[in-house]
């Protein structure tokens, strides 16, 4: 398919590279990962010596070069394994492009080439206990304080927390500014002041722990990312990029549960043949199959927009949306396929519909995409 799509040869042999890693070391470890809870931060040094660490970046600040296709399909890889360690990886991802899109290269020098080579590990602290979807109604705050910014708020479900060497920390510097009060800050998460509560009980994606932060710290002036009040811009076109990440989990996430399905409705023989060949299920196969497919093509046109540096905000809410809601149908229609079995711990699908489900809801959940689209149209 991806032939057929004109992916370039070099971004299929990044691709390539990844999956065999991703099939060696993180799928026999998936199922461990999710049942004990094992932070898939594990990963970091292999992950970063394959490039895949500081993919989103450029060569300049230790990237290898990779175009946005490359990273899609890199992704896709990486979560048809173990969505967790591709969670843990956007995560990182959401904190360096945060300071690469919005920092100068001061700051850019500092930060990126580390985290590129998986020696340090960024997290990115947006959403608050009552401010998850309206970051304007966040109520953290960062003062003027001698020559730098005293920052106090809480903020919540933030992956990488734990593990992180920084943080890229969001909070108002204006109140009364609404959006355009809204900056951003680069706290070292050993700064004095930074508080990571234990990692909360998730449903899904376990080995991509997220925790509450709560900060009463200092912060100096060349930790600021930008200039004051640029914090919900920055945060924006960071989201761009991270909805695209969002679309390639759910995309792998989807192909392991057809992959899955597949070679079950092979095997499983009813009334003396393999349920394959029964023209309901058949049909369920060309729906999961027909949906996946529309859901690449729109993930991939949103990452061929960027690549060219073409606005492309539109383009990455429908792939994100379209993506993760097909993951759910996906997911769910493998699950009824594989009947009671499907439905026990002892599959891994029954994982995978778990990791599916917050797709639906981060990096903007499918009600926000929606009124992104509708905004496109409507302008």
């Amino acid at each position: 398919m991806l032939k057929r799509m004109g992916v370039e040869q070099n971004d299929m042999e990044i691709a390539d590279a990844i999956e065999g890693f991703a099939q060696s070391e993180l799928a026999p470890q998936a199922a461990q990962v999710d049942r004990d809870e094992i932070p898939t931060t594990r990963y970091v040094k292999q992950l970063a010596e394959l490039g895949v660490m500081g993919m989103n970046l450029p060569e300049r600040w230790g990237g290898i070069g990779a175009s946005p296709v490359a990273v899609i399909l890199s992704l896709v890889e990486i979560a048809k394994a173990c969505a967790a360690t591709s969670s843990m990886i956007g995560a990182h991802y959401l904190a360096t492009d945060s300071i690469l899109i919005g920092g100068d290269d001061s700051l850019r020098d500092r930060y990126l080439p580390e985290a590129a080579a998986g020696t340090k590990l960024g997290a990115f602290a947006l959403t608050e206990p009552r401010a998850g979807s309206n970051p304007a109604d966040m109520a953290t705050r960062a003062t003027v304080e001698g020559e730098g910014y005293r920052i106090r708020g809480v903020k919540h479900f933030i992956s990488n927390a734990d593990a992180a060497d920084f943080i890229v920390v969001y909070a108002k510097t204006d109140p009364e500014a609404g959006a355009r009060g809204i900056s951003a800050f680069v706290v070292d998460r050993h700064t004095e002041g930074v508080a990571v509560s234990p990692a909360e009980k998730l449903m899904g994606i376990r080995g991509a722990p997220a925790h509450e932060v709560a900060l009463d710290c200092f912060v100096p002036d060349a930790n600021r990312v930008g200039a004051d009040g640029t914090g919900f811009r920055t945060a924006m076109k960071v989201f761009d990029n991270s909805r695209l990440d969002v679309a390639a989990t759910s995309l792998g996430i989807a192909e392991a549960a057809l992959a899955g399905a597949v070679e079950w409705a092979k095997q499983r023989q009813v009334g003396g043949e393999p349920i394959a060949r029964k023209q309901g299920l058949q049909w369920m196969f060309a729906d999961m199959k027909t949906r996946l497919e529309a859901a690449w093509l729109l993930t991939l046109q949103a990452a061929v927009r960027r690549a060219a540096d073409e606005p492309f905000t539109d383009a990455a809410s429908m792939a994100k949306l379209y993506a993760s809601e097909t993951v759910a149908f996906v997911t769910d229609t493998a699950l009824q396929i594989l009947g009671g079995y499907g439905f026990t711990r002892e599959m891994p699908l029954e994982r995978l519909v778990r990791d599916a489900r917050i797709l639906r809801i981060y990096e903007g959940s499918s009600e926000i995409q929606r009124t992104v689209i509708a905004r496109s149209v409507l302008v």
